[in-house]
């Protein structure tokens, strides 16, 4: 499919720029209220009587959770370190890796607290199918879906 707008390259990087910024802002929000709910659970009384598996597991969380904000913002950090250096162009590339790596994180992320939660709540192999559930519909609509979208290259 040709690209039919009438741009020059500066702009055409400046607008992928701009859409990175405007999907790095939902990833960090999402990475946000995800950690946020994971530091909270150690100040609960529940915590001491977790199992091995689910204090590993949710440490092994806060790390991926820790991972993630450190990813999705660092595409702004180098931004503000090389701006004027006039390599946009790289800096749109490696940012839309890392938006990519992010949705990584950020799916391991919510579908380990879907495990936990469920290993606290029923039992570890309902929290275990209901986590596989979880990451099947996450690869189906984050990586399948647009994939479907874009269609066959020619």
């Amino acid at each position: 499919m040709a690209d039919d707008r009438n741009e020059t390259q500066d702009e055409k990087l400046d607008r992928k720029w701009g859409d990175l910024l405007q999907e790095l802002r939902v990833m960090q929000t999402g990475a946000q209220l995800t950690a946020g709910f994971l530091l909270t659970l150690p100040f609960t009384t529940k915590f001491p009587s977790l199992d091995s598996f689910q204090q590993t597991l949710f440490l092994v969380l806060v790390v991926v959770a820790a991972l993630t904000t450190a990813v999705v913002i660092t595409p702004v950090a180098v931004h503000r370190r090389i701006s004027g250096e006039h390599v946009k162009e790289r800096l749109v590339k490696t940012a839309h890796r890392l938006v990519g790596v992010g949705l990584t994180l950020l799916a391991l992320l919510v579908t380990g607290i879907v495990v936990l939660i469920f290993d606290v709540v029923l039992d570890r192999t309902t929290a275990l199918v209901t986590g596989a559930a979880v990451a099947v519909v996450l690869a189906g609509l984050l990586v399948a879906l647009p994939l479907k979208l874009v269609g066959p290259k020619d």
